[in-house]
């Protein structure tokens, strides 16, 4: 990998900004009268020189929102940002909304671009009103987005090289990546690098590249390095997703694997008298069937090498699904038997 695609050069990197505003042209689907969007429609008509109460407006057109953005670095009074935003109040949709010209401030408090324009949504939602209250919605129609929906209107100064020395910080904390990194730099650009820590590499300018900083840094990105990876697996249970990387060894360990699944089903029948029968009446009669259904075991032993591999075939030979994996994933754990980090989501 290149070095340019695995850190980040210290005093270079993006800030977020926030702000406050207002979108109009909802058709009826804004707020529903809420007093801090009254009072900011109420405010804005005053910078046009026009005085009206907040109780003598309606607003179900106007919503309330948030805006968020980030500023990347060295970027110039003039450039344009992407802008998302979010819903404050009880809007039904953003649908056709156009933001008013809002200020979005940094953690300092300063103002440092100014977004405005159409809102593009990504979804949707119809049917409101209609026969029964029925409704059709997709994704998420209260949050949107506004392609260079802001202009930068302050620079935030970066200072990335001190003193003829920079710090490159690595995306993926490792000790024996940083010490590769460090290794790679010095074979291209000799006794000018070392490692701090497990994030951090020291990179001093060699003296044919004093004063050409930019330079430096566009041959340094190109340096490749062989990053270390961590014996990791990840669970995310809410979708079944199951990654593991390369690293993860075994003990030797023996899997069995098996399933019960009960079934219990309850019916609800009639009697009924016979013909003729006066005094007979006809009432309800629930049964209930039990089923039990016990899937065939599977019994697998990983001899050496033990490695995720040799796991997947195991798992894929017993016929398991993803849930039982996680299952076996988590007891291989416990046993002590599986050599790297499990992470469940």
């Amino acid at each position: 990998m290149r070095v340019k695609d695995i850190t980040l050069v210290e005093g270079g990197r993006d800030n977020q900004l926030v702000g406050y505003g207002l979108v109009v042209g909802l058709a009826g689907d804004g707020d529903s009268n809420a007093a801090s969007t009254l009072h900011a429609v109420s405010n804005i008509l005053q910078r046009y020189g026009l005085t009206v109460s907040p109780t003598d407006i309606k607003a179900k057109n106007v919503a309330a929102v948030m805006i968020t953005a980030d500023i990347g670095p060295f970027l110039k009074p003039g450039a344009r940002i992407d802008v998302t935003i979010a819903a404050m109040g009880d809007a039904k949709t953003l649908q056709g909304a156009v933001l008013l010209q809002t200020p979005l401030l940094g953690a300092d408090g300063r103002v440092y671009a100014v977004a405005q324009g159409p809102v593009a949504v990504g979804g949707f939602i119809g049917g409101s009103g209609g026969a029964g209250g029925a409704t059709v919605q997709k994704n998420h129609p209260t949050v949107g987005s506004i392609s260079n929906g802001a202009i930068v209107e302050r620079e935030i100064v970066a200072e990335f090289v001190r003193d003829n020395n920079l710090r490159l910080l690595l995306r993926n904390p490792d000790f024996t990546s940083a010490a590769r990194m460090a290794d790679a730099i010095n074979t291209k650009f000799p006794a000018s690098a070392h490692a701090i820590d497990a994030a951090t590499v020291k990179v001093s300018l060699p003296a044919e590249y004093r004063g050409n900083d930019v330079t430096f840094l566009a041959d340094l990105g190109t340096v490749e390095v062989q990053p270390d990876t961590l014996a990791r697996i990840v669970i995310n249970e809410r979708t079944g997703t199951i990654v593991a990387t390369s690293t993860v060894r075994l003990s030797q360990v023996a899997i069995a694997h098996g399933s019960l699944t009960i079934t219990v089903t309850s019916n609800q029948g009639v009697s009924q008298p016979n013909s003729f029968n006066n005094s007979g009446q006809t009432t309800s009669v629930n049964s209930t069937q039990t089923s039990v259904n016990e899937g065939k075991g599977g019994f697998t032993i990983l001899n050496d090498p033990p490695s995720i591999e040799r796991l997947a075939a195991a798992l894929n030979s017993l016929g398991v699904s993803t849930r039982d994996m996680m299952a076996i994933f988590q007891s291989l754990k416990r046993s002590g038997a599986l050599q790297a980090e499990l992470i469940i989501n």
